[in-house]
């Protein structure tokens, strides 16, 4: 599970945290997937331990994730897929904020749409070659 956190952001990093793995929940984890361990993740985001450890947390009393002693977290077994209209409510909200980004740094509508399609060529040609090296 790749995390990014925008240190520039009003939103908690917490919080961020917390939508970053519900967004994975949504489709990227499957459940029953094990969550990063609190000081690993907090060491590749930059970020106190505290801050994971209080995500982690809040995940907990969502009922998205479940710690088990000694295992770590990891995310409920009975926790299906978010229903599609969080999944894209949780996406219009990152639609808004690059949006409202690009404008901030006056990236014109057609410049940020051919950018918004080269990143995607690049995210299915990663999905393609994963997928040929796990048939190997």
């Amino acid at each position: 599970m790749n995390l990014q956190i925008n240190f520039k952001s009003v939103l908690p990093i917490y919080l961020q945290i917390v939508d970053r793995v519900k967004t994975a929940a949504s489709g990227a984890l499957r459940p029953g997937e094990a969550l990063p361990s609190i000081s690993p993740l907090a060491e590749a985001l930059r970020v106190n331990r505290n801050t994971v450890a209080k995500a982690y947390s809040e995940l907990e009393s969502q009922r998205i994730i479940e710690r088990l002693a000694g295992r770590g977290c990891f995310l409920r077994e009975n926790q299906s897929t978010l229903r599609k209209e969080v999944r894209r409510k949780l996406l219009i909200e990152e639609i808004d904020q690059a949006i409202v980004q690009a404008h901030h740094l006056q990236v014109p509508r057609e410049e940020f749409l051919k950018l918004i399609q080269e990143l995607l060529a690049v995210l299915d040609n990663e999905r393609r070659a994963h997928a040929d090296h796990q048939e190997d």
